[in-house]
């Protein structure tokens, strides 16, 4: 339910870059609407009332949300000031990597990996699968960046689609193969610590 929540305001950028441009008149002014800038207009919009509602109702946000929302506004704001998509091409290799920076950094800062401080109240598994999956997740993430930044440069027609459902589709994968992997390890009864407790 987070994840399509989440999506929501990539999926209104999606249908409004996909509107064939025109003028619409609003309140007497005239806006147009359809391609690349109202598109990111909306993102910016829907991102702040969908994290917005969101706030209201659980009186906070996941760490990942504030990461995801300061994106969509710093990227989204530098793209309709200058007036240039080069900025918003940025933002999902930037997100995906700085998520890669912090489950890496996890290993070194704190007692267990990042992805075991979100799964573990759910799994109960190895300190070495949790780090092996921690692994697993730095390794999707700079991928993800990479993916994101090649596809944006190098396809200008399809970086849209990318960023929308090829990006959906890879994280789809990915949990998928996560998993079914992690079924082989869940009647596993192993410690989950990670630093021995002297």
């Amino acid at each position: 339910m987070k994840q399509f929540i989440d999506f929501i305001p990539l999926l209104l950028f999606f249908i409004v870059y996909k509107t064939e441009p025109r003028a619409v008149d609003i309140l007497g002014n005239t806006y147009m609407v359809g391609g690349i800038f109202s598109a990111t207009a909306m993102l910016i919009i829907s991102s702040v009332v969908v994290y917005g509602i969101l706030y209201i109702k659980q009186r906070k946000l996941e760490k990942s949300q504030w990461l995801t929302l300061i994106a969509c506004l710093v990227f989204g704001s530098l793209t309709l000031a200058f007036h240039s998509e080069t900025f918003l091409k940025w933002k999902a290799p930037v997100v995906n990597w700085l998520f890669a920076v912090a489950f890496a950094g996890s290993h070194f800062i704190g007692d267990r990996p990042l992805i075991q401080r979100i799964m573990g109240h759910a799994l109960t598994l190895p300190a070495a699968i949790w780090t092996k999956l921690n692994i697993a997740w730095i390794i999707f993430f700079l991928f993800c960046g990479a993916a994101n930044l090649y596809v944006a440069f190098t396809y200008q027609e399809f970086w849209v689609d990318f960023k929308v459902f090829g990006s959906l589709g890879m994280t789809l994968l990915f949990l998928v193969g996560q998993g079914i992997y992690l079924s082989r390890h869940l009647h596993d009864t192993a410690p989950t610590t990670t630093k021995s407790e002297d």
